[in-house]
């Protein structure tokens, strides 16, 4: 189960991750692996600075890290927070499954009686 102290991050997560072009950027990044800023910029009608912008708020919810190797930066997803995402859903599926499952029992106790 998430932990209480694990809300806010989650906040941030799902806030992060709210915008069409931050979660295409994660995408992006979970499909091909790390990229420079201006190789992920390529792919989108938008200024740099913009994209900057996107990357940005996605490193302060910890989705990505940036690695600095000369003037290039380098992008790349940050697993672990999704996995707090993820386990997140995933309690939300079971609290639905566990729900779905007693309502089977109770319908199909009324047809059988």
């Amino acid at each position: 189960m998430v932990e209480y102290a694990d809300e806010e991050i989650l906040s941030m997560i799902f806030k992060a991750m709210s915008d069409t072009t931050r979660r295409s950027l994660l995408r992006q990044l979970c499909q091909y692996g790390p990229s420079p800023v201006t190789g992920l910029a390529e792919h989108y009608e938008m200024s740099l600075n913009a994209i900057s912008k996107h990357i940005k708020v996605l490193e302060k919810a910890d989705l990505v890290n940036r690695k600095t190797i000369g003037r290039t930066h380098l992008i790349e997803v940050n697993l672990e927070r999704l996995k707090l995402a993820e386990q997140c859903f995933g309690e939300l599926k079971s609290i639905w499954t566990l729900r779905l499952d007693k309502l089977d029992e109770v319908l199909g106790g009324k047809e059988d009686g």
